[in-house]
């Protein structure tokens, strides 16, 4: 599999970590996962991010979820993994490890200790050393990390390390900062790839503004497959008309704390897994959160059918 690069575009899945009712890792659900998102239409899979419980594992489980999800997929698609950590050595170790297993590329997102443009710019540069000639995802996801990072620290990255090739784009409101970005790539600057996340739930505006695709885990990934699809047919319309019948319940996944519940218990729903359960501590869905789901699957696939 060729190395992730600034081209870079389409739907990347953040993959959940399948888990058994017991917490024990289910690689037989891993297998399963992998098919079913290949299914959909993923340009690539993202694994070990925010959303896949990455800090519940050990390090050797990591190890074994990205191998048997590389060996799964075998070449098809480009697999990216979160490697973020306290420090650069754990950082250094996951990364050289994965990327030997036939990883494309890492992710990595600032420590929320980080302040200052400059203590953003210096942490990259670092990071840059720290993976060698690994290429690497910048996450600026600032409602998970209270790091606020500018257009402007971007652009400086962006120019002084080639190493970057992404950005995770999920600041919120983050519409300006897409279109800041692509307004210095078209007078000159360096372009690279975004990928947007929060779930898709702003994915039409984003790839208006230039964005290059989505990097995100919503239960229903061909949601953004086919917006994807048809934005760049042209048909901005039909784009949006999709886009409107998955937002209830990607709205409604969205919630702080619940939303991986929500992920998980759709997709197991799908067959996509064989369990819905989080590794504790987690949170679990009442009753009524569950009758929510359904009835906003059900009504989604009534409108789904109406659009045709």
């Amino acid at each position: 599999m060729a190395l992730l690069d600034e081209s870079a575009k389409g739907v990347y899945v953040i993959a959940v970590t399948p888990f058994a009712d017991d917490g024990a890792l289910d690689l037989e659900s891993t297998d399963r996962m992998v098919d079913f998102y290949l299914g959909k239409g993923a340009t690539g899979l993202t694994v070990l991010g925010m959303m896949g419980e990455a800090p519940k594992l050990t390090g050797a489980e990591s190890n074994t979820f990205v191998k048997r999800v590389l060996a799964r997929v075998g070449g098809r698609v480009p697999v990216v993994v979160g490697v973020s950590a306290p420090g650069f050595a754990p950082m250094r170790e996951l990364s050289e490890s994965v990327m030997a297993e036939g990883a494309a590329g890492v992710m990595v997102a600032p420590p929320g200790s980080l302040r200052t443009d400059d203590q953003i710019y210096h942490y990259y540069e670092a990071v840059a050393e720290t993976l060698g000639n690994t290429p690497f995802v910048l996450q600026d996801f600032p409602l998970v990390t209270n790091v606020q990072i500018s257009p402007a620290t971007i652009l400086r990255i962006v120019k002084a390390l080639p190493t970057c090739v992404m950005l995770k784009h999920e600041d919120w409101p983050g519409l300006s900062k897409i279109s800041a970005l692509r307004a210095a790539s078209e007078n000159g600057e360096r372009r690279i790839s975004i990928l947007v996340g929060n779930g898709g739930m702003f994915l039409p505006e984003e790839l208006g503004r230039g964005a290059d695709g989505a990097m995100t885990g919503f239960a229903y990934p061909e949601m953004m497959v086919d917006v994807g699809k048809a934005y760049a047919a042209g048909d901005v319309e039909r784009a949006h008309d999709l886009f409107d019948a998955y937002l209830p319940l990607a709205r409604y996944e969205q919630q702080p704390g619940l939303g991986l519940t929500i992920r998980k218990y759709t997709l197991a729903k799908r067959g996509a897994i064989a369990s819905g359960a989080l590794r504790k501590p987690g949170p679990k869905l009442s009753s009524s959160d569950i009758a929510d789901i359904e009835r906003l699957i059900a009504r989604q696939t009534r409108r789904l059918a109406e659009i045709g």
